[in-house]
């Protein structure tokens, strides 16, 4: 039996395991859900020693790592060795009311399969391993090494598994020359997709103190500086009318578009009306002279996410609050450094205070981008082609503009690059009740892994 014979005729089995781990309510964020979490954990471990490969569970201050580890009979110095990636958490389900079927029961319509994490990783992740499983059992063999590692705190930070690979130990079990990971989307239904890039991030939290207590604003109205005016008139400093961010030098380190990225986002079969009409929008804004889509993958930029002073309660009340705060992110482009942006943003809002107002600027997180250099790597064309023959036409590029900051670390810090190709599809709900992912996705997910595989 050949692996695609072996992959048609275990679709059934493929699906019955894939609900089986979608009923653990493997939720990071809640306490309560920790031996959920390493039930999950267990059952993936469970799966790849049911292979035949060396798995175990990497023991972290939070939920532990599952590590499995395929090893071909004959190796050479030139060997190369694959690492997938994933994660086992999932987001929590609230709100509740707004799902159609339970969460964590499975339930299938109109050939989608409703539950959280079908598609925010756990189904993306098990192509994988049905991929190789199906390779494995059809009684062939691969002559390069394979690590998969599967993470239980992707949705609230990856802390053990970014720790555990600043180690020695770490650095020696992920070592690879490729990283695949599918925690994503492709460009549109039935369209393969190879992601070659991602921006960073940094998220702050800006913190602004005026008088010692809220002030009557008749009182003292016109005689201190107001904390929340204060606040606007700082963040209104950040970006131009241009969508310019106005920080000094933090376009320094930006590099620019390529021209053949430029033509391969041009030629993408996207319509910018249609894109803002589905959000409720008539146009957009931003950087002249770039595309949507160049500014909303490949372009840095800077956004408030939440704004706090004064009262917020019903009906009015008449006072000069005493503190303001505002919450923001920048996203970035590889090659800016985080810490660096950190840095000259903190410099810029220093330059902006005025006088009897103090400040303390929180710096939350950050994370590098990462791109791939598309005519260098000898990685792109196996999965080019076994993309084009799973789904009959060739794959598009593109970035991401989100930020997956465990996949930045694993670029930067194992020195391999990094694939991200997804099976899902934009309104599969990621994060939100009635997350789904389609089981035609799912089956074609593990036929396009295993091509890949052999063809590698």
């Amino acid at each position: 039996m050949s692996y695609k014979e072996y992959i048609a005729s275990h679709r059934d089995d493929f699906e019955s395991r894939f609900f089986e781990v979608l009923r653990f309510p493997s939720v990071s964020a809640v306490p309560a859900h920790r031996p959920d979490v390493r039930r999950t954990a267990e059952w993936f471990r469970d799966q790849f020693a049911g292979l035949g490969l060396s798995a175990e569970l990497i023991e972290t201050a939070g939920p532990p790592i599952v590590f499995a580890e395929y090893i071909p009979k004959t190796m050479t110095d030139e060997t190369p060795t694959l690492l997938i990636y994933g994660h086992y958490d999932v987001q929590p389900p609230d709100p509740l009311d707004l799902w159609h079927s339970p969460p964590f029961e499975p339930t299938i319509q109109n050939g989608n399969v409703y539950a959280r994490g079908a598609t925010d990783d756990k189904g993306q992740f098990l192509t994988h391993v049905f991929a190789l499983e199906s390779i494995l059992q059809s009684q062939d063999s691969l002559p390069y090494k394979i690590k998969f590692v599967v993470e239980g705190e992707e949705e609230i930070g990856s802390r053990g598994l970014e720790h555990f690979l600043h180690t020695d130990e770490g650095k020696h079990k992920l070592t690879c020359d490729c990283i695949v990971v599918s925690d994503g989307s492709q460009f549109a239904p039935g369209q393969p997709t190879i992601t070659y890039g991602l921006r960073g991030i940094i998220a702050c939290e800006l913190f602004l103190t005026g008088p010692d207590r809220d002030l009557h604003s008749g009182t003292f109205g016109g005689a201190v500086f107001n904390p929340a005016i204060a606040l606007t008139k700082i963040l209104s400093q950040f970006i131009d009318e241009n969508g310019i961010i106005r920080v000094p030098q933090f376009y320094d380190d930006v590099l620019p578009l390529t021209d053949r990225e430029r033509s391969q986002f041009a030629a993408l079969d996207f319509s910018e009306a249609e894109f803002f009409a589905e959000i409720g929008l008539q146009s957009g804004f931003g950087e002249k002279g770039y595309s949507v889509n160049e500014r909303r993958w490949a372009i840095p930029t800077f956004d408030i996410n939440g704004i706090t002073a004064g009262y917020q309660g019903e009906g009015s009340k008449t006072i000069i609050p005493s503190k303001a705060s505002a919450k923001f992110t920048c996203r970035l482009v590889p090659n800016q450094d985080p810490v660096k942006i950190a840095e000259l943003i903190r410099s810029y809002i220093g330059t902006l205070i005025p006088p009897d107002i103090t400040w303390e600027l929180s710096v939350q997180h950050g994370a590098g981008g990462m791109s791939l250099d598309l005519d260098q790597s000898k990685f792109v064309e196996p999965m080019v082609q076994a993309l084009e023959a799973t789904f009959g036409k060739k794959p598009v590029f593109t970035r991401g503009g989100g930020s997956i900051p465990i996949v930045a670390a694993f670029n930067h810090v194992l020195q391999a690059d990094v694939l991200l190709v997804g099976w899902g599809q934009d309104d599969d709900a990621l994060h939100s009740p009635n997350e789904k992912f389609s089981l035609e996705s799912f089956h074609r997910g593990i036929l396009a892994s295993a091509m890949f595989l052999k063809r590698l």
